[in-house]
């Protein structure tokens, strides 16, 4: 019975861990749901070597990977080296023409390396990098959400995402995107599935529309 199931792969975003999926909820008789966690790559790594090492963690075949994010542009990475049904992206970008002009102007000008990532225990400075937001009255939650506070981890994130090549995309792609999104923009975002009043952390802030909605965009 557990092989007819579909297998979901969550892969959160830059800096975060798995438990910002923890309020999304898949019928358990269609759905088996995994987790994956970041882990501090390897000196010079390359994005592709990343994600072909991520895929070991991978146990089912055809899977459906979905990611947030920075975790959006990994699980597209990944799904260059294993099948999969399904590839869903969101508050990401599915091609390097729909990045910011501020990440085009830092891939060009390497402004990027000049960020002060080595504060990276300060959390409200972490928040806007990875979430887009100044820090309110939730700092206790991005606490729990954003632990991985490794400096050469964090260098590495924002240097792969402002120098990501990709020009076309899976067939089989599905991009989910908030109109409110602060770091992805929406005007640069095209064909994508639009959530009114989604931030760039509506995986968190909006889980009842993924419950509402995930399943049947999985399966269609």
């Amino acid at each position: 019975m557990d092989q007819e199931k579909t297998h979901v792969y969550f892969m959160p975003g830059m800096a975060a861990n798995s438990t910002i999926f923890e309020n999304i909820h898949l019928p358990e008789e269609e759905f088996e749901t995994h987790r994956l966690e970041w882990f501090v790559p390897d000196k010079n790594m390359t994005l592709a070597s990343y994600a072909k090492k991520m895929t070991k963690t991978i146990k089912h075949r055809n899977p459906v990977l979905i990611g947030v994010s920075f975790g959006g542009i990994l699980v597209q990475e990944m799904a260059k080296f294993i099948p999969t049904k399904k590839v869903i992206v969101i508050s990401s970008v599915k091609k390097s023409s729909e990045l910011p002009k501020r990440m085009l102007f830092a891939k060009y000008t390497k402004v990027h390396k000049l960020l002060p990532t080595g504060l990276v225990n300060n959390v409200e400075l972490l928040v806007k990098y990875a979430f887009g937001e100044t820090l309110n009255k939730r700092l206790e939650l991005y606490e729990q959400y954003l632990s991985i506070r490794d400096k050469y981890y964090i260098d590495w994130s924002i240097d792969q995402i402002v120098n990501w090549k990709q020009t076309e995309c899976s067939k089989n792609l599905v991009h989910i995107h908030g109109d409110k999104d602060a770091v992805f923009p929406i005007s640069h975002i095209n064909d994508c599935i639009h959530v009114k009043n989604g931030t760039h952390t509506m995986i968190i802030h909006r889980a009842r529309w993924f419950n509402e909605h995930l399943p049947t965009i999985i399966l269609e």
